[in-house]
């Protein structure tokens, strides 16, 4: 008769956690960045909150005494008809830029994986260019593109027949407008993110594509149900700074429109300009800047927790 011999279920050893040394070396290599960042916001975001909270005009500042109002110009602010209309207009024209950044750019890379050699550093080559461009000569670049008496855009089209754009003003109508602002910025963006993204599809192991196509997946499949998830990191990374970039959008629109935008085409940025050095309100001016950074610190850490989620997941 046999004996059955049990053997006792192994079970990792726990781990020690390590030295406190070892621990505490992470915080303190990042400490040092961490302080650099943080002095050197800290006394222009103070300054901000600082003039938010008074009524600070030219008076004021040729005294370099503001008088205090609290919670005041929040108030006037959030009640401002026109404030809620730069608010709509912000947050539709940085969703119509950050869509079209992060589907254009997507498919520039993926087209990017597919061509030669040759043609890849070419049109990286270009794409770095674009990037490394300042942004007051591209939109320069922009202004002539459209300009209604000289402007190449009225003229092609007008070729085109696509219809008679001869000193066709695009700013006239804000929807055309706003149109033109969304191609000037999405052009701008798209370099950083198309190689961002490519980088990143560099990165998808060529076997688990393989094998989704042998299981019959075509490319769409294989994009959305391979790709796609590896890439959800770069895709949040690449979605939280085009939102940041276009929601503080300022140089494009008022290049643009030679320095004086009608309130059709004020962004929130362009409206606390206004606000602080053209009506010499300064306090205002500052609410409204407040106003966006708490809108940009919520959606960022937004896209931060789900960034984390997903490195948790991975």
């Amino acid at each position: 008769m046999g004996v059955a011999i049990t053997t006792p279920d192994l079970e990792p050893a726990p781990t020690r956690p390590g030295p406190l040394r070892t621990r505490l070396l992470p915080y303190g290599l990042v400490t040092p960045s961490v302080a650099v960042i943080g002095g050197i916001l800290a006394f222009p975001l103070g300054m901000l909150v600082w003039l938010s909270l008074q009524h600070y005009g030219l008076r004021e500042l040729i005294a370099h005494q503001g008088e205090w109002v609290w919670l005041d110009n929040y108030r006037a602010i959030l009640v401002d008809p026109l404030f809620r209309q730069v608010i709509f207009r912000s947050l539709a024209f940085t969703f119509a830029c950050v869509v079209l950044t992060v589907v254009l750019s997507t498919l520039i890379a993926l087209l990017l994986q597919r061509v030669r050699r040759a043609v890849r550093v070419i049109v990286m080559s270009a794409l770095v260019f674009v990037w490394a461009t300042p942004v007051i000569v591209t939109v320069d670049i922009w202004q002539w593109m459209f300009d209604y008496e000289f402007g190449v855009i009225n003229y092609l089209l007008t070729q085109l027949h696509v219809g008679n754009f001869i000193h066709h003003n695009w700013f006239d109508n804000p929807l055309q407008g706003w149109g033109v602002l969304v191609v000037v910025a999405v052009w701008g963006a798209i370099p950083f993110v198309t190689i961002t993204v490519f980088a990143g599809l560099l990165q998808v192991p060529g076997e688990l594509l393989d094998a989704a196509q042998v299981d019959g997946a075509g490319g769409w499949q294989r994009f959305r149900f391979v790709t796609a998830p590896m890439l959800k990191p770069i895709f949040l990374i690449a979605t939280c700074l085009s939102t940041i970039w276009d929601f503080g959008i300022f140089n494009q629109p008022y290049v643009l429109l030679n320095q004086r935008p009608s309130s059709d085409y004020y962004t929130i940025a362009i409206y606390s300009y206004r606000e602080s050095f053209g009506v010499s309100q300064y306090g205002l001016g500052a609410t409204i800047a407040v106003l966006m950074v708490i809108v940009l610190v919520v959606v960022t850490f937004l896209y931060v927790r789900e960034t984390l989620k997903v490195a948790e997941i991975q």
